[in-house]
């Protein structure tokens, strides 16, 4: 499903009216009376009192709209309105001015004290105050609205995006509406997908308030949900060297869990044969819980790294691997990272780089853009921070636009890892992965991630489907454990003991994961 920016939906709106003859009196009837629709279906009309906070621009037309809407099937709708009235222009002002005419109150809102009694007995309050036009934190008399409204206890429906929530990066500015339902129109706006935003939703509607398919699914949209391709069919007759086989160079002295989730959690997502080039006076260590892994110990420099002199050796079993998994605890010693960046300049093969492997080239990004084979990168937002010299709170705040323009030049797959992990394509497209759950925050994680995504390459999925499959089943895979025992106290050993069953319950029906989304359609 395609994602809009802000400036992206306001084309699609302007191309409905130029190029289909679609009236902008028509869009906004559509929205309002989506929105009604999913009221109805929630929570029902007749017999309801409804209070409906408008503003003074088209996210109030939509809100008066549902309140005609309201009144014509029986309910009782209650309009408040904050700003000057003379400011409602165009469609808005129309629809003004037809509820006006209908026995529905309609009353300023100057102060809280004044509609706390009208909001004390309503059913339902609907939010129809910003949408996805605020620029600027909420303050004054918008912001002790919207904390009564989050205070009431109410049922709460917002229209297009949550009141206060910026549509094209799903920060809170200031304060904002915590939905129990939105209705979102024409497409998902990115705020509507990315956290905060996406909590504060609730439960989604999408409806495309009659937008034409060229328009909504057009190819300029680059953005999209994260819905990956089924893995092709498992050959029952195959060996372990059909279903892939991976070379994993982590590890170092105190980092032991992460080669270790890193190549079994390949094994735990489907592939063949995982072998891990570790540490020497490590492996034994690791073999004692991994034992289905391979082993390749390695000589080791004084602080415990992987030394050097491994190289090319490393690079020789390489060159005969499906895919190479560089990084995952393997230190930044010195030594360590000068080898890190030797093996990614030789290995065509393609390459997973995590954890410090990440942080060892980011002293020389050349290395990456003048790799031939297929690069995938993983970081966090502090590795991310470091990739792209920005501060995590300038990344955080327009995570799309700084994902976009380091994958494309550094000519790598990105995934930046968190709340709705982002995947960035050299190409510009980015996918917004909806599996997944806050249990996952925990030490280990990402590594399970990157055995996963090497498993759905050597399931027979290209690199670039490989790596969104991937992300998708680890996630997926989080929220099977999360299901079972809960977020708190979670460990990656759970994520990475559910993997089995997300791969089989993906086989079985892959339209089913589709209910973890929160997602509906009108």
């Amino acid at each position: 499903m395609k994602i809009s920016s802000i400036q992206e939906m306001r084309g699609l709106d302007k191309a409905a009216v130029a190029e289909y003859g679609i009236s902008e009196e028509l869009l906004m009837e559509n929205a309002g009376y989506a929105s009604y629709m999913a009221i109805l279906k929630e929570v029902g009309i007749k017999g309801k009192r409804f209070a409906i906070f408008c503003g003074v621009g088209n996210n109030g037309g939509d809100g008066l709209v549902v309140a005609r809407k309201i009144h014509s099937a029986g309910g009782d709708a209650k309009i408040f309105i904050l700003g000057d009235r003379k400011q409602f222009k165009g469609v808005a002002r129309l629809n003004l001015d037809i509820v006006t005419k209908l026995p529905v109150e309609i009353e300023q809102f100057d102060a809280t004290e004044s509609v706390r009694v009208a909001v004390a007995h309503s059913d339902v309050i609907i939010d129809a105050i910003f949408g996805t036009g605020l620029t600027r934190d909420v303050g004054g008399l918008y912001r002790e609205c919207i904390e009564m409204i989050n205070k009431s206890g109410k049922i709460i429906f917002s229209l297009d995006i949550p009141s206060g929530v910026n549509g094209d990066t799903g920060e809170v500015m200031g304060t904002a509406v915590e939905a129990d339902c939105t209705v979102t129109f024409g497409l998902p706006k990115i705020g509507n997908i990315l956290y905060p935003g996406y909590d504060l939703c609730g439960e989604l509607y999408v409806t495309h308030i009659s937008f034409p398919p060229a328009l909504y699914d057009s190819d300029a949209i680059k953005v999209e949900t994260n819905e990956p391709p089924e893995l092709p069919p498992r050959d029952s007759a195959g060996h372990k060297g059909d279903f892939g086989e991976a070379l994993f160079i982590a590890g170092a002295s105190s980092y032991f869990g992460a080669p270790y989730f890193a190549a079994l959690s390949f094994m735990k997502a489907g592939g063949g044969y995982a072998r891990l080039a570790a540490p020497r006076s490590m492996t034994p260590f690791i073999a004692n819980k991994g034992s289905e892994i391979v082993f390749i110990p390695q000589a080791e420099t004084e602080e415990g790294s992987i030394a050097y002199i491994n190289g090319d050796a490393l690079l020789e079993l390489s060159d005969k691997m499906d895919i190479v998994i560089l990084g995952p605890g393997i230190s930044l010693a010195e030594e360590t990272r000068k080898l890190v960046q030797a093996m990614t300049k030789k290995i065509e093969k393609p390459l997973i780089i995590d954890g410090d492997g990440i942080t060892a080239l980011c002293e020389d990004l050349e290395i990456i853009k003048r790799r031939r084979g297929a690069t995938i990168l993983t970081p966090h937002m502090g590795e991310m921070s470091r990739i792209t010299k920005k501060s995590i709170k300038e990344i955080d705040t327009n995570k799309i636009a700084v994902i976009k323009e380091t994958a494309k030049k550094l000519g790598a797959i990105i995934v930046l890892k968190g709340a709705h992990s982002i995947i960035g394509y050299p190409d510009g497209r980015v996918r917004i992965n909806l599996s997944g759950n806050s249990g996952m925050a925990t030490a280990g994680s990402g590594d399970v991630l990157t055995g996963t995504i090497a498993a759905m390459y050597g399931l027979g999925l290209s690199i670039e489907d490989a790596v969104r499959k991937g992300v998708f089943i680890h996630g997926f895979s989080g929220d099977l454990a999360a299901c079972e025992k809960g977020e708190d106290g979670m460990t990656a050993q759970d994520i990475l003991d559910y993997l089995p069953l997300a791969v089989k319950k993906d086989r079985e029906d892959p339209l089913s994961v589709r209910d973890i989304y929160k997602i509906d359609y009108l």
